[in-house]
């Protein structure tokens, strides 16, 4: 069900290469694929003390007081790393955004909740730092693909891990994820018996348990044709929002697979899907004004 990016074949338009194994696939795409441009990037920015703590921020030359949207990658929380995903970071930053893409520890050396830790510590960073990079403190909203995006609505729809780390939950102002596995109880699965298998209490694991007509705004989309994480949990998770009275949005795109609904945020592939279009239109919708 959770079967990381990297061990699926992707399709790099034009090339017509099939790529698979490890970080291999990734790697070559994001050094390879056209990206958008007119956007600066700072580096390895420390938001912790652990190695895997670190992000890349990326904004448009002059960019002041825009919101700022964090990207959480998958990788069925054992792999995964920033860099391969740099292309995801500019086109966000192009469509307005202060755009960041975060690490965060992975399995085996955290199991849940470590890394949702890892991402209430980047966000607290964020409120501290986003105006060096022309962003908004307050006007924060969190996305995120297949495992990452689990990791970005459930830190939306969970405040316990915001509050945690002092900060407060309404700077969340939007989440977005895209494939996310939601609902995946009981476990069943070697992956998810791994990295949750040992929480004491299995459905606060599970976005829906949270939803409530306050929830943070939230889209949900899917690949109609995916068969590594189902349309189910993105399907449940948004009726559980709608019967709770929460704002959600949810997509259904045709022809894309678990992979596809990923690289449609690419420029090569953008004309398969409007994924990007859609889901930066709603964050920037919830996120981008400065009313409260």
């Amino acid at each position: 069900m959770l079967d990381p990016l990297p061990t699926r074949r992707l399709a790099l338009a034009g090339l017509g290469a099939s790529l698979a194994a490890a970080c291999t696939p990734l790697g070559l795409f994001a050094t390879l694929t056209p990206r958008d441009g007119g956007v600066i990037a700072w580096r390895g920015e420390a938001y912790g003390d652990d190695p895997r703590q670190r992000l890349d921020v990326y904004a448009r030359r002059g960019t002041e007081g825009a919101p700022v949207c964090v990207f959480f990658y998958g990788g069925s929380w054992n792999s995964g790393r920033r860099q391969d995903y740099g292309w995801v970071g500019q086109a966000l930053a192009a469509r307005g955004f202060v755009a960041v893409v975060a690490d965060y520890r992975l399995h085996p050396q955290v199991r849940f909740p470590g890394f949702l830790e890892d991402g209430a510590l980047a966000v607290r960073w964020l409120t501290q730092n986003a105006q060096r990079f022309g962003g908004d403190p307050g006007r924060i909203a969190l996305s995120g693909y297949s495992a990452g995006g689990y990791n970005a609505v459930m830190l939306g729809l969970d405040p316990s891990y915001l509050n945690s780390v002092g900060v407060k939950p309404e700077v969340v102002r939007a989440v977005a994820g895209l494939a996310g596995p939601y609902d995946f109880l009981p476990l069943d699965d070697p992956t998810t018996i791994k990295v949750f298998g040992k929480a004491p209490d299995l459905p606060r694991t599970q976005p829906g348990t949270f939803a409530r007509a306050g929830s943070t705004p939230a889209f949900l989309a899917t690949g109609l044709r995916d068969n590594v994480v189902w349309p189910r949990n993105t399907q449940r998770l948004a009726a559980r929002l709608r019967e709770a009275g929460a704002v959600v949005e949810e997509r259904g795109y045709e022809g894309l697979d678990h992979a596809a609904i990923l690289l449609a945020l690419s420029r090569p592939l953008r004309g398969r899907a409007p994924v990007l279009d859609e889901m930066a239109g709603f964050l920037m919708k919830h996120a981008g004004s400065q009313a409260d």
